[in-house]
């Protein structure tokens, strides 16, 4: 029974699996076009309700789609854990969690159930390399996220001393430069606040050359990752066979 409720809930059962997995798909991106319509303005007062109720139905059965999941599968632990089983629980814990005006707040978390459309477009295979990927290298990551926090507070701390006197107001303190480091470093510029002073475009110009790698070290670390696995697959399959 648990067996074939599994194969049900994972799509592969030859009679009900294709049937449950386009149900639940449909229901997602009803969902998340119930969402944006909740965004209009001047919404209906019947309308609204009509959402919100709608809004609590999914909520049950996304909990009761993970509840079968948790039951039928091998390794309930297992699946507790990974992606999708993360994504899974996402899909309606917040909403419990966060009543009334914060459902807003679940309602944006559930979005991440559009990655399961991601299976039946058969590319799911593709996001569990990315996982694999991501925890192979999480090491590296975590240096790189240290070292790109410690250069966020330089850059705030430079512009700062560059900047204060010329614009008090835009540069009040070096949480208030933080703004402008993050725009830099990440290359996005979006120039709402940008230096004035001699001083303060030089520096600008070093930290922008550093935000280059910032933006390179960890693209280049998870496409050499996926690279490699790529190239260690084929080798697997050829073992195995």
């Amino acid at each position: 029974m648990r067996e074939r409720l599994h194969r049900i809930l994972d799509g592969i059962d030859p009679e009900w699996g294709r049937r449950y997995t386009l149900s639940m798909h449909a229901l997602i991106v009803l969902a998340v076009a119930s969402y944006v319509i909740s965004t209009l303005p001047d919404l209906p007062p019947a309308t609204g309700t009509a959402l919100y109720r709608f809004e609590l139905t999914v909520v049950g059965i996304f909990a009761a789609d993970y509840a079968l999941r948790l039951y039928a599968a091998p390794r309930r632990l297992g699946y507790v854990f990974s992606f999708w089983g993360i994504v899974d629980l996402l899909a309606f814990l917040p909403a419990l969690l966060l009543p009334g005006a914060e459902m807003v707040a679940a309602r944006i978390l559930r979005l991440i159930q559009l990655a399961r459309i991601l299976k039946l477009m058969r590319v799911a295979h593709a996001v569990d390399n990315l996982v694999e990927v991501l925890t192979e290298i999480r090491e590296q990551l975590v240096v790189f996220l240290v070292m790109t926090l410690f250069l966020l507070i330089l850059a705030s701390i430079g512009i700062y001393h560059f900047e204060h006197q010329a614009q008090p107001e835009l540069f009040r303190s070096v949480p208030h430069a933080m703004w402008w480091a993050v725009a830099t470093l990440s290359t996005v510029g979006y120039g709402d606040i940008y230096p004035v002073t001699a001083g303060g475009r030089i520096f600008t110009g070093l930290v922008l050359l550093i935000g280059l790698g910032v933006i390179a070290v960890p693209t280049a670390l998870i496409s050499a990752a996926l690279v490699s696995k790529t190239h260690k697959s084929p080798l697997k399959k050829e073992t195995k066979g």
